[in-house]
């Protein structure tokens, strides 16, 4: 299993969570209008640095994460204003939780190879 990490300028939520669903990504958290840096500069919600950062912190199955990848990146080379979008796939070492795989409802039993 692998967490992927999305930062991206909030006004591309919808367009983010679409390629989420595209991959079947059942599970992720949102951290909406978050203030960070980016290569666009600071988004901080202010008038001196205005915008806001999203940050999505998906969970996902190993096989999934190479077409994620590609429609973000796809995304991402879209249009300049998309530049600054960045994804991170980190390793999952552990985790408690309810069981599922990607593609399912959250809740259903995933088997367990012994």
């Amino acid at each position: 299993m692998k967490l992927v990490q999305i930062s991206f300028h909030f006004e591309y939520t919808d367009n983010i969570e679409e390629i989420l669903d595209r991959n079947k990504i059942v599970h992720f958290v949102r951290h909406s209008m978050i203030q960070g840096l980016d290569s666009e500069g600071r988004q901080y919600g202010s008038k001196a640095f205005p915008g806001h950062t999203t940050l999505i912190q998906a969970q996902c199955d190993d096989e999934t994460v190479p077409g994620l990848l590609d429609d973000l990146e796809s995304f991402r080379s879209r249009r300049r204003s998309h530049n600054h979008l960045e994804a991170l796939v980190l390793p999952v070492e552990r985790r408690i939780g309810p069981e599922y795989r990607d593609g399912e409802e959250e809740g259903t039993k995933m088997e367990r190879s012994t």
